[in-house]
């Protein structure tokens, strides 16, 4: 399997080239060149699998550099937790993507992404520098799934003042060979002066870097499979709406992704905060992107998302073609908070702000679009529900009116002091500190 740049402008390369690369060396972003499709007999038999060989049989086409028994050993222990699916209602469900280390739904990614670069670390012998920016929950999950991972050094950037006290604590506390830099700016910043980074050619001959962020195709691949474990928890054979909460768009790109391998979906339904850049886009055809709102749903805070980009190339740039298998809409901080109320008197269910947003996208849908995807009367709908509602408790607990429980492995970050590193928004400054800190990294 070779990966392109949405860009078109850079040689094909391998899984390895690609993951540790992060950014196609024209700026573009990875992207399989070929698409296997999967027999519908491994789809109608999905419901007899488990996360893990589902993970297994959707990763092998992709990966050509790892043995099967590699591989095995990579997702065995990088995905040993759930994602069970929570039904609602008759149509609704939740899947509840959160139950791993760091509870968040980019532990799939990250923990993945740790074990599959120490396999390929292993064949390089070269030392890595990972760099990524943060909304929330990318942070703590890379810093727990590289944590003490030998000759890797973790990075994260993360914008000061907004992300939640839960979060930061979780990204700030990892200490090890993970370093938090506190950015006087937006995710957008943090973000551009990642991709900055990784185009810089002065700084790429002196230090080894890769990227975690969902910029890199390595964190897209594990996201497909929670996608296919939905369809085997679900009722019934009829192909699902799926609503994805949407910042980045790397959650729903990889939805679209299993999709092309002949995933069975009715839809999708992109689902945004006030940073309505894809929605408007899907209704006008414009792209604007802009700087970035701040919310309560603070990892979807995104104004320029970088997956937007392999979204344009898997629809060969044809936006009539992407709304024809995209829905979006997008929600106000007041409309999330009257859903997470009303979802908890109705039901008893805690979601998070992010998983509210889908909740309320469903509602529209139904409301005002329903038979856009031509649907069947049983099309269930499953929300990806992203984040532990711990995480949100100062904005839930005043609207629910109760005390939201902390599991114990939230609980332990809180005790820890706050290390972190202040960073001017100036690419620069960026620069500098990693030639100061990682030039001997190699």
């Amino acid at each position: 399997m070779k990966f392109v740049s949405t860009k078109g402008e850079a040689e094909p390369v391998s899984f390895a080239q690609a993951a540790l690369r992060g950014l196609a060396p024209d700026g573009g972003l990875y992207i399989p060149g070929a698409w296997p499709s999967f027999p519908g007999s491994f789809w109608d038999s999905i419901k007899t699998k488990s996360l893990q060989e589902i993970s297994y049989a959707m990763a092998r086409p992709f990966i050509d550099e790892l043995s099967d028994n590699a591989l095995h050993n990579i997702i065995n222990d990088a995905i040993n937790f759930e994602a069970p699916l929570v039904q609602l209602d008759e149509k609704r469900y939740v899947l509840e993507l959160f139950h791993g280390p760091t509870l968040a739904f980019k532990d799939f990614g990250a923990r993945f992404m740790a074990r599959a670069f120490a396999a390929l670390r292993e064949q390089s012998e070269q030392d890595l520098v990972i760099i990524a920016a943060t909304s929330g929950d990318t942070g703590s999950a890379v810093a727990q799934g590289f944590l003490g991972v030998e000759g890797i050094k973790v990075c994260l950037l993360y914008p000061a003042g907004k992300v939640s006290h839960i979060q930061e604590q979780q990204l700030t506390t990892a200490g090890q060979n993970v370093t938090a830099l506190e950015v006087d700016g937006t995710f957008d910043d943090c973000q551009r002066m990642v991709k900055q980074a990784f185009s810089d050619s002065s700084l790429n001959e002196q230090l080894l870097l890769s990227s975690a962020n969902s910029i890199n195709i390595a964190r897209l691949v594990p996201q497909m499979f929670y996608y296919g474990y939905a369809l085997a928890q679900l009722r019934g054979n009829s192909a699902p709406i799926l609503c994805v909460p949407s910042g980045n768009f790397g959650n729903l790109t990889a939805g679209l992704m299993a999709a092309k391998l002949g995933m069975p979906a009715a839809g999708f339904i992109a689902a945004t905060n006030a940073n309505d850049i894809v929605p408007e886009y899907l209704e006008t055809g414009s792209f604007n992107p802009r700087d970035s709102k701040q919310t309560i749903s603070n990892a979807m805070d995104v104004g320029r998302p970088s997956n937007f980009e392999r979204m344009h190339y898997l629809f060969n740039g044809n936006h009539h073609k992407m709304e024809k298998t995209i829905w979006g809409t997008s929600f106000s901080d007041d409309e999330t908070r009257a859903a997470l109320k009303k979802v908890y008197e109705k039901t008893d269910y805690v979601m998070d702000p992010h998983t509210a947003v889908a909740h309320l996208a469903v509602e529209e849908y139904r409301e005002t679009a329903n038979g856009y995807f031509g649907e069947q009367k049983d099309t269930p709908f499953v929300m990806l529900s992203t984040a532990h509602p711990a995480k949100f408790g100062d904005v839930i607990e005043p609207v629910i009116g109760e005390e939201v429980e902390i599991p114990e492995r939230l609980a332990v970050c809180l005790e820890k002091n706050k290390k972190s590193v202040a960073l001017e928004n100036d690419y620069s400054v960026l620069k500098k500190w990693l030639l100061d800190n990682y030039k001997g990294a190699l």
